[in-house]
């Protein structure tokens, strides 16, 4: 049965991927404009401060790139430059390092810990376990009970609509220690 869902998955994130990649020009927008929010105080620079930048070998071009090491969280746009970078505190179980693909979303619902979340981006599981960002509604972030098996990385509600806004299901997520 897992084989069989994680086909699935991967033929829905390809499907995706296809269906955006094939966008009329005319319907994209500002060739490099970004759909993501301007940037939430947690990713905005401070008095001209660049922001911190993704983490050397984190891959090129647009991506989700999540530091499990530095429990940070950078957009990077198609031109490499941060559009946001954010802290997170991540559920009990951490994705392995690697390149992914976002699987599937959910505009809101109720996470493992059985805290209502929205603005749910699903990238991988392991062992059973989802793994995906998610902010809570009360705009907590906890940290993890390790009794419970959790995959949802929490970030802020404003953080979660900009992670929203940026990555459909086939957008690049990589992951670094």
């Amino acid at each position: 049965m897992a084989g069989l869902t994680a086909v699935a998955l991967a033929v829905v994130g390809f499907l995706a991927h296809q269906a955006r990649a094939n966008i009329p020009q005319d319907l994209r927008g500002t060739p490099g404009a970004s759909a993501t929010p301007a940037a939430s105080p947690t990713g905005t620079p401070r008095a001209g401060r660049p922001p911190v930048p993704p983490p050397a070998g984190s891959g090129t071009g647009e991506r989700v790139v999540y530091s499990v090491g530095d429990d940070r969280v950078w957009l990077v746009g198609p031109d490499g430059e941060v559009r946001n970078t954010f802290k997170v505190t991540p559920g009990s179980v951490d994705p392995p390092p690697g390149t992914y693909t976002v699987t599937s979303r959910t505009k809101a619902t109720t996470g493992t810990d059985g805290v209502p979340v929205e603005h749910v981006v699903r990238f991988t599981s392991v062992d059973g376990v989802v793994i995906g960002f998610s902010a809570a509604v009360d705009g907590s972030t906890p940290a993890p009970r390790r009794a419970v098996r959790t995959g949802g990385i929490r970030e802020s509600r404003a953080d979660g609509e900009a992670m929203w806004m940026f990555a459909p299901v086939g957008q690049k997520v990589v992951v670094v220690r």
